[in-house]
Parts: structure tokens; sequence; C-alpha cells
């Protein structure tokens, strides 16, 4: 590996199919996948930097370990189970409504306002204007 990695990188594009399956074998020790060439090529310039410069570190191998333990854990109903459109946890939503401004903080599994736990954002609207709202739609997360 006397070339740069850019070098080596950049020559995968020009390279024919049977060059990119040899060169596979020199870095994998193994016979290439039956896929495209888009996909060789790709997979070919990683595990080129991943060998000049090292690969993922020890911290986020445990993480995606760890992420990979509890998708198995999960039935096949929760891993296709659509999760709602929720604002990240620690997210503050501010609505002006009547010349008050008003915040709300989003929670893991809830809503703040006014120091009380609200489960959803519409009672929080209710709470603020009196009427029922969809509370989406009244802090802007969704148009009406």
């Amino acid at each position: 590996m006397t070339d740069t990695v850019l070098s080596q990188i950049t020559a995968l594009k020009d390279a024919s199919a049977d060059a990119l399956r040899t060169r596979w074998r020199e870095l994998f020790d193994s016979e290439p996948p039956p896929y495209n060439r888009r996909f060789l090529e790709n997979r070919l310039a990683y595990r080129i930097q991943e060998l000049a410069y090292g690969g993922l570190s020890k911290a986020t191998l445990d993480r995606l370990q760890a992420m990979a333990k509890q998708y198995e854990s999960q039935t096949v109903a929760d891993r296709k189970k659509r999760q709602p459109m929720r604002p990240i946890a620690g997210t503050k939503l501010i609505r002006e409504w009547q010349g008050i401004e008003h915040c709300v903080t989003v929670r893991p599994n809830d809503f703040e306002y006014l120091g009380r736990p609200f489960k959803s954002l519409s009672s929080i609207a209710n709470e603020i204007t009196g009427t029922k709202w969809n509370g989406w739609v009244f802090f802007g997360l969704k148009s009406q």
C-alpha cells in the first residue's frame, strides 16, 4: 500500500469489475459478494480507509452491539411499529397566546407546562385557551 488512500479510492472508479473483485480478495481475504459495482466500490473505499486510519472506536462498537441486542429482543410487530413524530426530549415549545408567551418542555414520556406533567399537547392547549385544540397544530408542529 504505497499509494495514498485518496489515490487508491480514486482508482476504484476506473477499475474493471474483475479488478474490483481481485482487490476485494486482497482486502477482505474472502470472495466478493454478488452485488453491484457501486456496492463493491463503496465497501472497498471504506475498507481502504479503515486499514489506513483505523476502524470504529470501542465505544461505538459497544453502542452498536447494545443497539443490536435491544433490536433482537423486540418482536417483529414492535420493530415495524412506526415511532410517533415527537420532538426530542428537552425541546422547548414556545407559543404566544393573547400576548402571553407559553413554554412547554418535551420530556421522554410526557410534556411539562407550568411545572406540571401533561400526557398530551392537546391538554396543554386546552389549559391555555380554554377550548379544544389539536395540540400539534396549536404549537405549530403540524399544519391544520
